[in-house]
C-alpha cells in the first residue's frame, strides 16, 4: 500500500473496528478489502470504501456490522454461514460487496440461498426491471437519448402486465375480465338445446365457422372477443424486454392455446370447404372451438388468488410428485390386495368389479380420496377391513405434504398481495399528481 502511513490499518465496518498489518491486506480473502492495498490516493481509496481517517489511518464502510462479522469467521476457519435472524438475500447482498460468492456458504446454507432465490425472482422480477438505476446519481445528470423510449415502453408494460400500477391499467384490466366473461357466457350458452332448437342445427353445424355463422350475433361477439385478444397479447408482444422469455412464461402460452383456435377453425373451413368429410364430422373443430375454456385462466393476471395458485404449484412441484409416488405406491398394493380378496381366491362368491387391478385401481383412488362413489365396493369381510385401511391410510398419506403446501401457499399469497399494495401506493400517488 503506497497510501496513508503506520505500520496497521483500522477498518471500521458499522462501528465495529478491525486492526490489520499491511501485509495481511495484501493477499486478504475479500476482494473489496485486497484492493485497499493498491490504492495510491485518497481518491482511490474513497473508490472501494465509503470514508477515509488520514490521521488514524481508519477505512469506513457503512454496511452491516454483524454481517460483516459472520464474514470476519469465515476469513478466519473458512466456514460461512447466514446471520440469524437476518435475510437470507440481504446477507448476500453483503456477501456481493465484499466480493464473496453464493458457492462460498456451507451447504445447508447454499440450499437456503437457493430457496430464497426461486421464491422471489418472480417476486422482484417485475418491479425493478435489471439495467435501470433506481435513485442513483444518473437521474440528477443528463438522460440518455434513448431514456425517454425506455421510459414510454416501461410505463406501457406495466400497464399490460400489472393492473394494480396505474389508472389506464386498473381501465385495461376491467375491459380485459368484461372480454373475458362475455366470450365465456356465449360459449356456454351455445350449448344449450335451446340455443340450437330454433335454427334446427346439430352441434356438428354448429361447430363450423361459416360466412352464416359469422354474421350471426354469437359470432361477432366471438370475433370482437378474439380479435381483443389478440390485439392485447401482439402489443405485450412487443412491449416486452425479452421476447423469448415472454413465449415461455405459461399465462402467454393459455393466451396462445386460446386464441389459435379460432383462426384454424376458420382457415380449415376456408379450405376444406364447407361440405366436407372434415366438416361433417365436426370432432376436430369442436375440439377447437372448446378450447375457448382457457380464456378462463386469463384472469389470473387480474386476480391475486389464482396467481398466488400458479406459484404455490410452481415452487410446490417437488411436493407435488412427492403426494403423486405416495398414492401411486398406495394403488398398487391396494389395488393388487383388493382383486386378490374380491376375487383371487376361491371364497364361493367373487366380486366381479374387482375382476382385474386395474378395475381395483379406481376403487382405490376414490376410497384414499373418501370420495366413495358407491359404483364399487368390497363384499367380503377381508375385503372390507382392507377398505377401512385403504382409506385410513390415504387420510394420513395426503396430509403430510398438505403442511408443506399449505405453508407456501400462505407465503405466495402475502407476496402477491404486498406486490400489488406496492403498485397501488404508486396508484395513489398518481392520483395525487
Amino acid at each position: 500500500m503506497n497510501f496513508g502511513r503506520g505500520p496497521s490499518v483500522v477498518l471500521n465496518v458499522g462501528g465495529t473496528r478491525y486492526s490489520f498489518s499491511r501485509e495481511v491486506l495484501k493477499d486478504f480473502p475479500l476482494r473489496r478489502v485486497s484492493r485497499l492495498h493498491g490504492c495510491l490516493s485518497e481518491q482511490d481509496v474513497l473508490e472501494v470504501c465509503d470514508d477515509y481517517d488520514r490521521e488514524r489511518n481508519e477505512y469506513f464502510f457503512d454496511r452491516h456490522s454483524e454481517a460483516f462479522g459472520f464474514i470476519m469467521l469465515y476469513v478466519r476457519h473458512g466456514h460461512l454461514r447466514f446471520v440469524p435472524h437476518m435475510c437470507e438475500l440481504s446477507f448476500y447482498n453483503e456477501m456481493i460487496y465484499w466480493g464473496l460468492e453464493g458457492s462460498h456458504l456451507d451447504y445447508c446454507c447454499q440450499r437456503r440461498l437457493d430457496d430464497r432465490m426461486s421464491e422471489t425472482c418472480t417476486y422482484y422480477a417485475a418491479e425493478e426491471p435489471p439495467g435501470e438505476p433506481a435513485g442513483g446519481l444518473e437521474g440528477k445528470g443528463r438522460r440518455p437519448a434513448g431514456a425517454e423510449g425506455g421510459k414510454w415502453l416501461e410505463r406501457m408494460r406495466r400497464t399490460f402486465e400489472e393492473p394494480t400500477s396505474s389508472v389506464a391499467a386498473q381501465i385495461l384490466a376491467t375491459v380485459s375480465i368484461l372480454f373475458v366473461i362475455v366470450s365465456m357466457v356465449v360459449l356456454c350458452a351455445s350449448t344449450l338445446p335451446e340455443w340450437r332448437a330454433p335454427e334446427n342445427r346439430s352441434v356438428e353445424e354448429q361447430s363450423r365457422y361459416t360466412a352464416e355463422s359469422v354474421r350471426e350475433p354469437s359470432g361477432i361477439i366471438e370475433a370482437i372477443c378474439i380479435g381483443w385478444f389478440t390485439a392485447e397479447c401482439i402489443v405485450r408482444f412487443i412491449v416486452s424486454k425479452n421476447k423469448c422469455e415472454f413465449v415461455r412464461r405459461p399465462l402467454n402460452i393459455i393466451d396462445l392455446l386460446a386464441i389459435t383456435p379460432y383462426y384454424i377453425s376458420v382457415l380449415m373451413t376456408v379450405f376444406t370447404g364447407e361440405n366436407s368429410q372434415l366438416q361433417r364430422a365436426g370432432v376436430t373443430l369442436r375440439v377447437l372451438r372448446m378450447m375457448r375454456i382457457f380464456w378462463v385462466i386469463k384472469l389470473a393476471r387480474h386476480f391475486i388468488g389464482l396467481q398466488t395458485l400458479g406459484l404455490t404449484l410452481k415452487r410446490c412441484y417437488r411436493e407435488m410428485v412427492m403426494l403423486l409416488v405416495f398414492i401411486c405406491v398406495a394403488m398398487a398394493i391396494f389395488s393388487a390386495l383388493s382383486q386378490l380378496l374380491e376375487n383371487g381366491l376361491d371364497l364361493g362368491t367373487k366380486n366381479k368389479d374387482y375382476a382385474s387391478i386395474p378395475a381395483a385401481c379406481w376403487w382405490v383412488i376414490i376410497s384414499m380420496t373418501t370420495v366413495g362413489y358407491g359404483d364399487m365396493c368390497p363384499i367380503t369381510v377381508p375385503g372390507r377391513i382392507l377398505g377401512g385401511i385403504c382409506v385410513v391410510s390415504g387420510i394420513v398419506l395426503l396430509a403430510l405434504p398438505i403442511t408443506f403446501i399449505y405453508h407456501s401457499f400462505v407465503q405466495c399469497y402475502h407476496e402477491l398481495k404486498f406486490r400489488s399494495a406496492r403498485y397501488s401506493r404508486s396508484l395513489s400517488a398518481e392520483f395525487l399528481n
